[in-house]
């Protein structure tokens, strides 16, 4: 048998690889819309990489016309502060011990104002949650509340909606409650 001639082959190639091709696209097209935005990441990367790679040249080359300050002024180093608390001047010529001054931190924290017994975790409440658990409090838990805030956070927000559940709770009230 003697082969066809070369165009006749190559038609044929091309129509056998169309038909493979027809039946290949149903699967292709769902794997389209993938591909697509994996592409389009990909093309947006590298812009961000480019735009980023000529910004640093730009720095470079803009840095040969801006003098280097020798320390900024925002900068801070360990060996710039005196002292272990800036905030309390040196006693005796001294930095202040930082054992003595965990142990006044604890004093401290030990002789602060208990929270409310009715709200164990007020001071983690959002104004919110407050809000919900205010209805089932007396006018003297309300008062104490009240107090409470204003000796330790002080929010506005907070005292103003005490005070206001302190108005309508006292104006609800029969006078011998209160």
């Amino acid at each position: 048998m003697t082969p066809l001639p070369l165009p006749i082959r190559v038609a044929a190639g091309l129509a056998a690889t169309a038909v493979e091709r027809a039946r290949e696209l149903p699967e292709k097209l769902v794997g389209l819309p993938v591909t697509v935005a994996s592409q389009a990441m990909q093309l947006s990367m590298r812009v961000q990489q480019h735009v980023t790679a000529l910004a640093i040249k730009g720095d470079e080359a803009l840095a040969a016309f801006r003098p280097v300050e020798e320390t900024p002024e925002w900068a801070t180093f360990d060996e710039d502060i005196d002292s272990y608390d800036v905030s309390k001047p040196e006693t005796n010529g001294r930095a202040p011990d930082p054992w003595e001054m965990e142990s006044s931190a604890i004093s401290e924290a030990e002789d602060a104002v208990e929270p409310p017994a009715g709200l164990p975790n007020y001071d983690e409440l959002t104004l919110p949650q407050l809000r919900a658990r205010l209805r089932g409090f007396s006018l003297a838990e309300l008062q104490e509340l009240l107090r409470y805030e204003e000796g330790n956070a002080a929010r506005p927000s907070f005292i103003g909606m005490l005070t206001r559940r302190i108005t309508s709770v006292s104006a609800a009230s029969p006078p011998e409650e209160q």
